[in-house]
């Protein structure tokens, strides 16, 4: 590989083995095409030559990326929009090599790093606290990442099970109301859930594990009285608990269990956001030591890029 040649606004760099650049470069230039949007740059190239144009720090951190999945390519992995993200992400964060496997989730169908400064804090988090309290908007990868955490500990023997809950009751509708057995009235709510568990494990493991009561899927109201050991708790959209079942929830952590507390304060269905269980916990409990909290925002979101925007738009009118 040769130096690069700086200017003020470009940069040029060759990569020497042209058999994988169609790899590198996607289909049609797709993987290009993201790079150039994501770090804001034009980048042009003739055989493995590239030019990349832009402002100083945006033209570095490509060439950065560039080698990154170059080097990635090289021993044999496949570059998609998620790689490059993921490369993206650690040379923002300047996170060092030797650093970057204690952020790594590592699940059977992918490897999972965080994305944003908070998406850091959150992975530090799950590594050192018995419960993390993990608050924002949807997009922001709460939700995924405690899942994709949870799975990595039961794939490594740290824990027997993993238990996944939601309040059953949203948008004022009522478990009891709804059609069908427990199963179909509680899978509407638990979808998103189901969504992350499928895209770190195959379908029928996934089915597999919960027919084996190996991932256990249930409303809070099913936790009361049980203590629960060896275990990676979940519990998902927890603004809309009540006082009484945060309590309840929270003092079932047997020994060797985690849990996760995961919701967004400004999506509270109950009639009264003061009996909201989730902001309850977070006034009484942050002096808890042992007790982790991490805050997301609109900028921390890893969904279509739009969805920031539109997050960012709604908090606007709400503030105006």
């Amino acid at each position: 590989m040769s130096d690069i040649i700086k200017q003020i606004d470009n940069i040029e760099l060759e990569l020497e083995d042209n058999t994988i650049l169609s790899n590198l470069f996607g289909i049609n230039d797709s993987n290009l095409q993201i790079i150039e949007k994501i770090n804001d740059v034009k980048i042009n190239y003739r055989g493995n030559k590239i030019k990349i144009s832009g402002n100083k720090k945006s033209i570095i951190e490509t060439r950065k990326t560039i080698l990154s999945l170059f080097s990635e390519a090289k021993k044999g992995a496949e570059i998609d929009e998620d790689k490059i993200r993921d490369s993206k992400s650690l040379i923002t964060m300047n996170i060092k090599e030797e650093k970057q496997m204690d952020l790594f989730i590592q699940t059977k169908k992918r490897k999972i790093i965080p994305r944003t400064k908070n998406q850091n804090s959150y992975f530090k988090l799950l590594n050192s606290k018995n419960i993390t309290f993990a608050i924002g908007p949807a997009g922001t990868g709460k939700t995924y990442i405690a899942v994709a955490k949870a799975v990595s500990a039961l794939q490594e023997g740290k824990v027997n099970k993993i238990i996944l809950s939601r309040p059953a009751v949203e948008a004022g509708e009522k478990l009891g109301f709804l059609p069908g057995d427990l199963k179909e009235k509680v899978d509407p709510f638990l979808r998103p859930i189901y969504d992350a568990l499928y895209s770190m494990l195959p379908f029928e493991q996934v089915e597999k594990k919960i027919i084996n009561n190996v991932i256990e899927i249930a409303p809070i109201a099913f936790m009361r009285g049980r203590t629960l050991e060896d275990s990676f708790i979940i519990l998902d959209e927890a603004q809309n608990t009540t006082r009484t079942q945060m309590k309840m929830f929270l003092t079932r952590l047997g020994k060797n269990s985690q849990m996760v507390v995961v919701g967004d304060i400004t999506q509270i269905d109950l009639v009264s956001e003061k009996e909201s269980g989730l902001k309850d916990a977070l006034k009484k409990l942050k002096k808890i030591n042992d007790i982790g909290f991490i805050e997301l925002s609109e900028i921390d979101v890893v969904r279509h890029d739009i969805v920031k925007k539109i997050i960012n738009a709604y908090e606007k009118e709400n503030k105006g």
